[in-house]
């Protein structure tokens, strides 16, 4: 069988996992520092779908440094399939958050001049890190699905 780059247990899918925890730490991070952000129904959806991605990319980020570290591959089909799956599910709700805190801040930005430079730049980097979590965590369970076939 072979090793595709980015599936779970490879040096390439701690790296998805890392630069995923990163990027959606970040994301929390930027909406949190204001206190406002409650007020909208959108950025308290971010922070809680960011709030759900985190345990799950750091608990496979443990996963895949110890399958790195001991160089087994945990090659399970049931295991691997609730990867893909929770993958799947948490890429399509952080995409859907990122587009729903995007278009509200450009909205408080464009249409009503509502919202302050500072707070509105930290909205706008949120939804930037959150769409670059997107984009790995989506790397990431298209590179398992991939794989799960062969299992």
């Amino acid at each position: 069988m072979e090793e595709v780059p980015g599936s779970l247990g490879t040096s390439a899918s701690l790296a998805l996992r890392l630069g995923q925890t990163i990027f959606s730490s970040a994301s929390l991070l930027f909406m949190c520092l204001d206190v406002q952000f409650y007020s909208y129904t959108s950025f308290c959806y971010l922070v809680t779908i960011m709030g759900l991605v985190i345990p799950w990319s750091m608990t496979l980020v443990l996963v895949d440094a110890y399958s790195v570290c001991v160089k087994s591959l945990p090659r399970e089909q049931k295991i691997l399939l609730i990867v893909v799956i929770g993958d799947l599910v948490l890429s399509f709700l952080t995409l859907a958050a990122a587009c729903s805190t995007a278009s509200v801040t450009d909205l408080l930005i464009h249409a009503a001049r509502y919202c302050p430079a500072k707070l509105c730049s930290r909205y706008q980097l949120s939804a930037a890190m959150a769409f670059l979590s997107w984009s790995l965590s989506l790397a990431s369970s298209l590179f398992n699905l991939w794989l799960l076939p062969s299992l």
